[in-house]
């Protein structure tokens, strides 16, 4: 039987296709979100296309300590965990109103999307994570290089975490880390803003002429979440075209 892997905000995007990539593999993976509808009809598709089961789901607001804890309690009702993917996030406040209270909620709203959902699980998965053997693996982006800050900054955050979790699990044999995507086409990022004018500009930034996809940045995660990567811990993975270089 294979490994199991939990992947949040497994529903679209780049967690799906990290989803689909697992199950393609015979592992069995749990699907995380806010959003049930999506996680039904992502895990109705993966199972159709790789068996019946492999994929399960449960939605909750992973920023929230108890939706997040009664989450990990359905994960674990049968078992521990192999590999932790948390990919839910995104820049969810993307402008504010210019006052003290809109840049404070704004920071806020962001800092909750993207640190406290992947902290909340992973703190929560982490007695159940396998030793020696489990992988942990954090979605950054480009922006914890560049900005904008009250996006970048929580991405940059992620990284720290990232650290951290290296040197406090590497004496298990748990490794953690990141994976830091530039412009990746087929997700639901950028909403309203991904305009043709928009997504031209975000490709002419790279050095290869093309956007990032999905199925790509599923294959880093597949690759650090591996036995081989077991020397590979406390890195940052940077894939975005050579529109900004790794450091």
């Amino acid at each position: 039987m294979g490994r199991r892997i939990v992947v949040s905000g497994g529903g679209t995007g780049i967690g799906l296709a990290t989803a689909a990539t697992f199950a393609a593999e015979g592992d069995r993976v749990v699907i995380l979100g806010r959003r049930a509808e999506v996680l039904r009809t992502a895990a109705d598709k993966l199972n159709a296309a790789h068996g019946a089961d492999l994929v399960t789901w449960t939605s909750a607001d992973l920023s929230d300590p108890e939706q997040t804890r009664r989450a990990a309690e359905f994960i674990t009702a049968d078992g521990g965990v192999d590999v932790v993917v948390t990919n839910a996030g995104g820049n969810v406040a993307p402008s504010n109103d210019g006052t003290l209270e809109g840049i404070a909620g704004q920071y806020q709203r962001n800092f909750e999307a993207n640190v406290l959902t992947a902290v909340l699980l992973t703190e929560a998965l982490l007695p159940h994570l396998t030793r020696p053997g489990g992988r942990i693996v954090h979605l950054s982006s480009v922006a914890a290089l560049r900005g904008p800050g009250s996006y970048g900054g929580t991405k940059a955050a992620l990284h720290t975490y990232t650290f951290e979790l290296a040197r406090r699990l590497g004496p298990e044999g748990v490794t953690a880390n990141a994976v830091a995507p530039g412009y990746v086409e087929d997700t639901e990022f950028f909403g309203e803003r991904g305009t043709p004018e928009f997504i031209a500009q975000q490709i002419g930034q790279t050095l290869t002429g093309q956007p990032g996809t999905p199925a790509e940045i599923a294959a880093a995660i597949r690759y650090l979440a591996s036995p081989e990567a077991a020397y590979v811990t406390g890195q940052v993975l940077h894939i975005n075209g050579g529109a900004q270089y790794g450091r």
